[in-house]
């Protein structure tokens, strides 16, 4: 029975995903867990791993394309079942790198219904193909290396390809040459060739565009200077589009959700700092008897997850004019990427030992700075911690991670002075600061949930000894 690849859901408020990339072909084989396709949410970018082992098919969603959450992109055949429907089913992605068979001249035809294409066409090829009929013939003599791919495929990474893309760099001509096994390009070596301007795609030689309305309306009215004039030239109009291209997508979601939130939720902060001495001593204590490599970030994911317990209000989320309650204490946490910070999951946090939330917190952060973080490692967060530490913050406020209603900024763990009684002492103390969404947690709330996570930072081992 086939297995249907469906656009999953990495957020509660999350409607629509964009496929950025196909990592198989129509009638590839797929193994169970093999990652099938990169898609782009309101989150991040993740890989989508291939549900089932068999022969990919029926693929209905071309790169470029935003589809409805829960709608099937493609369906996995078993081996018998490919077989029986090997006439009909084709090859339809046409990988980055490979150009589209296509005719000279194609002619014009009406709207086709609104129904999935027999033959689906990355958004780049397609462009490039409509664009000038030199679009579709094979690579000038020399553009690149005859042995730079395999199969037309080039050995490269996941992230290596994304970032290709992004950059406008030509795999191809880095294919051999990667500092990956057997020569396979990795995101480093897409990286150094774009500082050093090495393996950017040629040009494409073909006519010149013609000047017209549409052309007049791609330009835009500033560029032109009277009834039938040229475009104006100048080197700032050009300028801007190359910057924005060059933008990584993780960058680009980030900024975009981050001016959402500061612009829509009703943020206001509260601020508090807390007696650290506690919290040091446990985490040498627990970190000897554990036998794991614990941080401070895990102690406060176990923390943070037991006062939400006793404050379901600062988990719940603002929904479509109400309050809607958070379904599970899932604690997120800002990880810095090289391409932007992306915010991966540990669920059911209040109900997980000590152990097993550093063990989390290690994977997910490794998978989050290869750029191989899975959809479920990013859905369903009701709650953020960003931790900046390690850096030398002492204290800062974070923009709210919608549609959660709260994140806790958490500074370095540092000595000051204190009054202790009727002297003054030198202690460990941290900076606490809750970033909340004003519709959903007032300032009362607000407080007593930071009240909790005081306590139990000052007396941790009471609790959960």
């Amino acid at each position: 029975m086939p297995t249907d690849v469906i656009m999953p859901a990495l957020g509660m408020a999350q409607e629509t995903g964009k496929v950025l990339r196909w990592l198989k072909r129509e009638g590839d084989s797929v193994r169970e867990g093999e990652p099938l396709l990169e898609i782009e949410t309101d989150k991040a970018t993740v890989e989508l791993e291939a549900p089932a082992s068999g022969v990919l098919a029926e693929v209905s969603a071309a790169e470029g394309d935003e589809v409805p959450v829960g709608r099937v992109i493609a369906r996995i055949l078993a081996p018998a079942e490919a077989r029986g429907q090997a006439e009909q089913v084709g090859p339809s992605i046409v990988e980055a790198g490979a150009a589209p068979a296509a005719p000279a001249t194609v002619a014009p035809s009406p709207p086709a219904p609104a129904q999935a294409p027999a033959s689906v066409v990355p958004a780049e090829a397609a462009s490039a193909a409509s664009a000038s009929p030199a679009a579709a013939l094979p690579p000038a003599p020399g553009s690149a290396p005859a042995s730079a791919a395999r199969g037309g495929r080039v050995a490269a990474s996941p992230k290596a390809r994304r970032l290709a893309a992004e950059h406008g760099v030509d795999l191809r001509t880095l294919a051999g040459s990667g500092s990956g096994p057997g020569g396979a390009v990795l995101a480093a070596d897409v990286l150094a060739a774009v500082r050093t301007g090495a393996g950017a795609a040629a040009p494409v030689a073909g006519p010149a565009p013609v000047a017209g309305p549409s052309a007049a309306s791609a330009a835009g009215p500033a560029l032109l200077v009277g009834p039938g004039a040229a475009p104006a030239a100048g080197p700032a109009p050009a300028a801007a589009p190359a910057a924005a291209a060059a933008l990584p997508t993780v960058w680009r979601l980030m900024a975009e959700r981050t001016t959402q939130s500061w612009t829509s939720v009703p943020h206001f902060f509260l601020l508090r700092e807390v007696h650290a001495g506690r919290l040091v001593t446990w985490r040498e204590k627990a970190a000897a008897r554990l036998g794991v490599d614990l941080t401070y970030t895990d102690l406060l994911v176990k923390l943070v997850a037991m006062a939400l317990r006793e404050h379901p209000r600062v988990y719940a989320r603002w929904h479509q004019g109400t309050i809607v309650d958070g379904e599970a204490i899932n604690v997120g946490i800002a990880v810095a990427t090289d391409d932007g910070l992306v915010v991966p999951v540990i669920a059911g946090a209040d109900r997980l030992p000590l152990d097993e939330i550093a063990r989390r917190r290690a994977t997910l952060v490794e998978r989050a700075r290869a750029g191989r973080l899975r959809p479920e490692d990013l859905a369903g967060g009701t709650f953020t911690i960003s931790n900046l530490g390690m850096y030398g913050i002492d204290a800062f406020t974070a923009i709210i991670n919608p549609p959660q209603a709260a994140i806790l900024a958490v500074g370095r763990i540092a000595p000051r002075v204190v009054p202790a009684g009727t002297r003054a002492a030198i202690r460990p103390m941290v900076w606490l600061a809750l970033s909340c969404d004003h519709r959903v947690v007032d300032g009362a709330r607000g407080a007593a949930f930071l009240q909790t996570l005081a306590d139990l930072i000052e007396e941790p081992l009471g609790l959960l000894q």
